[in-house]
């Protein structure tokens, strides 16, 4: 049998070298996410006026940001190759960070937002990081590797909000100014690390030559179908409840040194257990990682409604960012089943604009059902969401059981 072009590119010491490399550029990119969710409500809520419904969109359009980055992200990729993709992405955040800095300087709320949606579509790239931490990788190695590189937003959940804390005050009275130029320098160094990494790029073969099958027919899988629906769920009730909790604890009467600390441990949980969440995935199944990584994040929200004292908050963050690695890279590592080689590039960024759509209209969605319906109101709306991806996960499992196919 004649071995597939992409075959040769599998190469597990290349692969722990670039996961290693992506680990820490990922530290980076996921600081400069942080920093925008520790912020940005607080930065829109002081540059408005009366109407504070309007504080969380410069979250909504950092994501808004990645999701119309996913296909071009893909497509970049796939014509000029890994590195190039994102060291020039690295450079469109430093330029975000930049950018932003002058917006707070100059309290101009709609260049604030602007900006961010810059910096969330050079995180678009920064979500490829995770597939590209794959490309070289064993199927035996995958899960490992795609694990590693979100451990490296351990680093993200100290750097990100220790970065507000240290900068927020660099040029007062003007609050955050100093924090998005220090986004730029972060940005900067991603790019040095980012010129190192080595993933050949596939080369150009015809359609016949590579098997790839129409975008409808993979979509149409019944695995592409639950992991897409579980990777958004995971994604958007997390970016849900984590956009409005910096909000509603200073409207408990908490810090902005509260907010950013519980950012922190909730950026923390979000990635720490990605060391040994790879080895669960192997060990117990993609599936059941999953289905905790969702009762988890229902559990974040019991616990939210039950107080909204400091230990509550940050309790429900923990719980939340657990639930987010646990589903969301079990959902990854369900996708990758779903396509071929040769189809990679174009099914993950599908995958990310379908994820990153519905984060968006979570994230621009919270702070309006924060002012209007209050906090309660955003935790009780994710129990029916969990209920309803249990549920197809149910039906995968049971339909894969009866053909004999489950993984």
């Amino acid at each position: 049998m004649t071995a597939h072009p992409m075959d040769t590119f599998v190469d597990d010491k290349m692969a722990r070298r670039n996961a290693l490399l992506l680990a820490f550029a990922q530290a980076l990119g996921g600081a400069s996410a942080s920093i925008v969710i520790a912020t940005g409500p607080l930065v829109g809520y002081m540059m408005l006026d009366e109407d504070k419904a309007l504080a969380t969109l410069p979250v909504s359009t950092m994501v808004l940001g990645t999701a119309f980055g996913t296909i071009p992200a893909g497509m970049i990729m796939r014509r000029f190759g890994r590195r190039a993709g994102f060291t020039g992405a690295s450079l469109l955040g430093a330029a975000s960070g930049v950018l932003a800095s002058f917006a707070v300087f100059q309290d101009l709320f709609w260049l604030f937002a602007l900006a961010c949606c810059l910096g969330g579509f050079a995180g678009a790239f920064v979500q490829q990081y995770r597939f590209a931490a794959a490309d070289t990788a064993s199927d035996a190695f995958k899960p490992k590797a795609i694990s590693w590189v979100l451990a490296g937003g351990v680093l993200a959940g100290v750097v990100g909000p220790q970065t507000v804390i240290w900068t927020k005050d660099l040029f007062v009275p003007i609050l955050f100014a100093g924090t998005y130029l220090a986004q730029a320098v972060l940005a900067l160094i991603a790019f040095c690390l980012l010129m190192f990494i080595k993933i050949p790029r596939p080369p150009r073969i015809s359609h016949a030559q590579a098997g790839g099958r129409p975008l409808r027919e993979i979509m149409a899988q019944r695995r592409f179908i639950v992991a897409a629906a579980c990777g958004i769920c995971s994604y958007a009730l997390m970016s849900l409840v984590m956009t409005a909790t910096p909000l509603a604890m200073i409207g408990c009467g908490l810090s902005e040194t509260d907010a950013a600390l519980g950012i922190q441990w909730h950026v923390l949980a979000m990635f720490g257990p990605s060391f040994f969440t790879g080895n669960l995935i192997a060990r117990f199944g993609k599936e059941r990682i999953v289905s905790i990584g969702l009762a988890l994040l229902a559990g974040c929200s019991a616990v939210a409604l039950m107080g909204v004292e400091l230990a509550h908050f940050w309790t429900a963050l923990v719980l939340l960012g657990l639930g987010w690695n646990f589903g969301f890279i079990g959902a990854t590592a369900m996708l990758t089943d779903a396509y071929r080689p040769e189809e990679r590039n174009m099914v993950q960024a599908v995958n990310d604009f379908l994820v990153f759509g519905f984060v968006a209209t979570a994230s621009f969605s919270s702070g309006a059902l924060l002012n209007t319906f209050g906090w309660a109101t955003i935790n009780m709306l994710v129990f029916p969401f969990v209920v309803l991806s249990l549920g197809l996960l149910a039906w995968l499992v049971l339909a894969e059981r009866k053909a004999g196919t489950i993984s």
